[in-house]
């Protein structure tokens, strides 16, 4: 590797403004103090073409066994990986960040068959989950990967949290290499260079959100789970998960009752015992048998004396257009009433675009939670479906979806989402019918969860009141100690 090429090279992308100093919020929702954007390189072919060579070079170099195809991360790597394939004579793959939803409707384009062996590319990597991101829609379609190549390494955690999916990262520059080349050329002052050291020191990310310090790891504020609910709501793109984090936060209370009840009257009755000790009122409608819009105004208004916000568990699952028609009219009009609505994914994007299109009065905040998970036995949520509802979340967080409803701490990562997870019981075990519970201190400090669905373990209650306010006050206390602060 000629070195010399290599610090022009890093001089050229400091010239071009593809790195910078200041204080930039970066995609793992983190303050950093240096800023890569290669977006630009695009605009200068000199780069290009450098660039290109000299990873062609350094792949041939450390004796990467390139494979039958190599694929870039999109979306800025993918003009990199092209002009390395067009250099090495290489197939490229191309990854979709969503599946198209006509035609052949594929995630990977391009020819392949199951078992070859396929090079990531990719610009830059933090923790590395964009890498890990399309590793994992390649190994679904058969496809081996094993190695990436990168340009610039942040050095906070990507080589580690890559290895352990059985992927070596190989980076051309590293965040140190660069600082150095530009400390050498007169064009940072040294205690820039110390700044960022130490900054890389202190935040190294872990693929659950966790970092590292002194080799221990530690979930701390910049963590989803040690985040505080205020802190949240200033990172929240959905205006209703501000407002639903603001509400947790003064009321304290992550409690969301099943009200699993068939007599309209009963429900009330009920709501009106235990609405001060809950954040959310979970409802299924269906199964009211005498359900009527003075019920639903009745409920409203327990919803704004207490305040909490009404759920419906619809659980929809249709094409667009039929779930538009199941969410605004029917006999249940749910869009009139219910704040939040759970949604499965299995239809794609399309599911959440056809319930918000019928979405006209702007006052009224809506949202949903996908479902990721579910904690009955035997169910055929597979990580790679729950790892596909999340990226549907992400690129829709700040539309429409307020929130996930699984049962790993590990899948969101978003601090701006709510993790709602159901089967909360104080007695732990499984029903007859499959439903695994789980105690209320091990579903927020080992499960992640934000807010925890409770049915039975109220319903069935001699006092009602008192189960409630019990299962509000374990739960928020197993919060303030998941997150380190008092109660």
């Amino acid at each position: 590797m000629d070195q010399t090429k290599l610090k022009e090279l890093g001089l050229r992308l400091f010239e071009i403004n593809a790195f910078k100093f200041g204080d930039f919020k970066m995609k793992v929702g983190i303050n950093s103090p240096v800023y890569f954007d290669l977006r630009v390189i695009v605009s200068y072919p000199d780069v290009m073409n450098t660039l290109s060579e000299l990873l062609t070079e350094y792949i041939r170099q450390i004796r990467v066994d390139m494979g039958v195809h190599l694929c870039g991360v999109p979306y800025t790597a993918l003009p990199i990986a092209t002009l390395i394939s067009i250099k090495a004579d290489k197939p490229m793959l191309i990854r979709r960040k969503e599946a198209k939803t006509y035609g052949t409707k594929k995630l990977i384009e391009g020819k392949f068959n199951a078992g070859d062996k396929c090079l990531i590319i990719e610009d830059v990597v933090t923790s590395g989950s964009s890498i890990l991101d399309t590793v994992n829609d390649l190994r679904g379609e058969g496809l081996v990967v094993t190695d990436a190549i990168v340009v610039v390494d942040r050095e906070q955690g990507g080589v580690q949290n890559t290895e352990e999916s059985g992927v070596r990262m190989h980076s051309l520059f590293t965040l140190s290499y660069l600082l150095n080349v530009l400390l050498e050329a007169g064009r940072i002052e040294e205690k820039t260079v110390q700044s960022v050291a130490k900054y890389i020191a202190g935040a190294q990310i872990r693929s659950d959100g966790s970092f590292m310090k002194n080799g221990t790891k530690v979930v701390n504020e910049l963590s989803r789970v040690g985040m505080s609910f205020e802190a949240r709501a200033d990172l929240a793109k959905c205006a209703i998960t501000k407002e639903l984090m603001k509400l947790i936060a003064s009321k304290k209370s992550t409690l969301c009752l099943a009200a699993d009840l068939t007599s309209s009257e009963e429900i009330l009755n009920l709501v009106e015992r235990v609405g001060p000790y809950i954040c959310i009122l979970k409802t299924h409608v269906d199964i009211v048998e005498d359900f009527s819009e003075n019920f639903v105004k009745s409920l409203q208004s327990l919803a704004k004396k207490h305040n909490f916000m009404i759920m419906e568990d619809r659980k929809f699952a249709d094409i667009g257009n039929t779930v538009a028609q199941q969410y605004a009219g029917g006999a249940f009009k749910i869009s009139s009433w219910a704040d939040l609505v759970t949604v499965h994914s299995l239809p794609g994007q399309g599911i959440l675009k056809g319930l918000k299109s019928v979405l006209n009065d702007p006052t009224q905040q809506r949202g949903v939670f996908l479902l990721a998970e579910m904690s009955s036995q035997g169910n055929l949520a597979t990580a790679q479906y729950s790892a596909a509802t999340m990226k549907i979340a992400t690129e829709m967080e700040g539309d429409f979806v307020a929130g996930i409803v699984c049962q790993s701490a590990d899948l969101v990562a978003s601090p701006g989402l709510l993790q709602l997870t159901p089967g909360v019981k104080i007695e732990e075990g499984v029903d007859a019918l499959g439903q695994k519970y789980d105690s209320p201190e091990h579903v927020v400090k080992e499960k992640g969860a934000d807010i925890c669905v409770v049915g039975r373990g109220i319903l069935n209650a001699k006092n009602q009141e008192d189960a409630a306010k019990t299962y509000r006050d374990r739960l928020w206390a197993a919060y303030c100690e998941r997150v380190g602060v008092s109660e």
